[in-house]
């Protein structure tokens, strides 16, 4: 684990999305295009602020939620309404966007986007990241060697059911970025380096992510 720590929030903010918008155009040198897995909630706001208006060859960007609720695209509580605000505008409106909503009962095959190029990942105080929650009847499934890409999964929150991307499809990510702040997230991050993956989902990368933090 390779851990960086800010002076504030907004340089954090400003040099992950900086570091983010490097790794996509190094990747689009050697390859036709560049998966981008990112995250919903409000804390990467800022990161894709920054990125959206940065001058890379978007079309051949693909990006892609890391996991989503089940409630329709435009409902204040979707992932993909918050990237479609914050990222996939100014210059990076160009980027294609890659949906894991089913296809009536069916999950979408993520096989053409796999191994995730660039992979930026939240955790939440419990040590839950996607919508791999720690105690859910569903979490050693999706931890399965051999789960399927995306999957269906209970929230542990007791709201809307979620699609998330399996355990495997993070860990195997070219590059994994994890973006945490405050002391509560650093206490738990350091907590779940001990731990297995079971018991904090976050450890599931925790051997190659770079962790960013901030007070």
């Amino acid at each position: 684990m390779n851990f960086i720590e800010y002076a504030d929030r907004d340089m954090l903010m400003m040099d992950l999305a900086n570091r983010l918008v490097g790794e996509l155009t190094e990747c689009l040198l050697v390859h036709e295009h560049a998966s981008f897995a990112v995250p919903g909630g409000s804390t990467p706001g800022p990161v894709f602020d920054y990125m959206s208006g940065a001058d890379i060859d978007w079309p051949r960007v693909h990006v892609l939620l890391n996991d989503e609720r089940r409630v329709p695209a435009d409902h204040e509580r979707s992932n993909e309404r918050l990237i479609r605000s914050r990222l996939l505008t100014g210059r990076a409106a160009r980027a294609t966007y890659v949906s894991i909503r089913p296809e009536g009962d069916t999950l979408p095959d993520l096989t053409a986007e796999l191994p995730i190029s660039v992979l930026l990942l939240g955790m939440g105080a419990d040590m839950h990241t996607a919508s791999l929650f720690p105690g859910s009847p569903d979490l050693d499934a999706a931890l399965a060697p051999d789960a399927p890409h995306l999957m269906s999964v209970e929230a542990s929150d007791g709201l809307e059911p979620r699609i998330t991307m399996s355990g495997h499809v993070l860990s195997e990510a070219m590059s994994t970025q994890v973006l945490i702040t405050g002391q509560e997230k650093r206490d738990a991050v350091e907590k779940a380096f001990h731990l297995t993956p079971s018991e904090a989902p976050i450890k599931t990368v925790l051997s190659t992510a770079t962790i960013h933090w901030a007070p």
